[in-house]
């Protein structure tokens, strides 16, 4: 009887030492299923804009990461439609934390240029989120914006300068102009002359896909 107990203790206590040895490191691979997301942070442009929010580029995107990509990521979308770079500022340290993404991706400045806001205010808000989203862990993509003629070469010029330089003193990944080859074709932009129809999504998600597919 004696020996029957102290056979159960000693393999009590062999189970008890596997555990304690594996604990970390099923810790660690549960740490790293929770960071397999892509996060985008945007304002219409990702949010799906009067089409079905199944033709957007971002919904399109998690359908191609699941072709392409193993593991495959959760592509979470947080973008809303008339989000400024001032209110995802306020938005991204929450959704950083629920989400732990590996990546994020940054999709800002239509409406702070829609509002006449000064470029230099966009970088400030567009720098601190960049510098939020690398603390946290991840890696960060930067998709740029473009506005109609009428508001002048010098202010659009600005605005291409803001991601830029963004781009280039934080080493992010850079999409110069998320809407090239979209935003100059009639037959891909909605009535307001904005954002893409359903049909442009796919050219969008194409954009996109180049810089996004190496830092997953």
């Amino acid at each position: 009887m004696y020996a029957t107990i102290g056979k159960g203790r000693a393999a009590a206590m062999v189970w008890l030492l596997a555990w304690l040895l594996l604990a970390p490191v099923l810790a660690c691979a549960k740490g790293a299923d929770t960071r397999a997301a892509v996060l985008v942070v945007g304002d219409s442009l990702s949010a799906a804009h009067n089409i079905p929010a199944e033709s957007g580029w971002v919904n399109l995107l998690q359908q191609r990461v699941k072709q392409q990509v193993k593991p495959v990521p959760t592509i979470v979308n947080a973008s809303i439609s008339g989000e400024t770079s001032a209110g995802a500022l306020t938005r991204l340290p929450a959704l950083l934390a629920r989400h732990q993404p590996s990546v994020v991706v940054i999709e800002l400045g239509g409406n702070d240029a829609l509002r006449g806001l000064n470029p230099a205010q966009l970088r400030g808000n567009l720098e601190k989120m960049i510098v939020a989203s690398q603390k946290a862990g991840a890696k960060v993509l930067l998709l740029g914006i473009d506005v109609p003629p009428n508001y002048g070469p010098a202010y659009r010029q600005r605005l291409k300068e803001v991601y830029a330089g963004l781009a280039s003193q934080y080493k992010v990944a850079l999409l110069p102009f998320l809407l090239d080859g979209v935003a100059l074709q009639p037959a891909l932009m909605q009535s307001d002359g904005l954002h893409p129809t359903a049909a442009a999504q796919p050219k969008v998600l194409d954009n996109v896909w180049p810089h996004l597919k190496p830092l997953l």
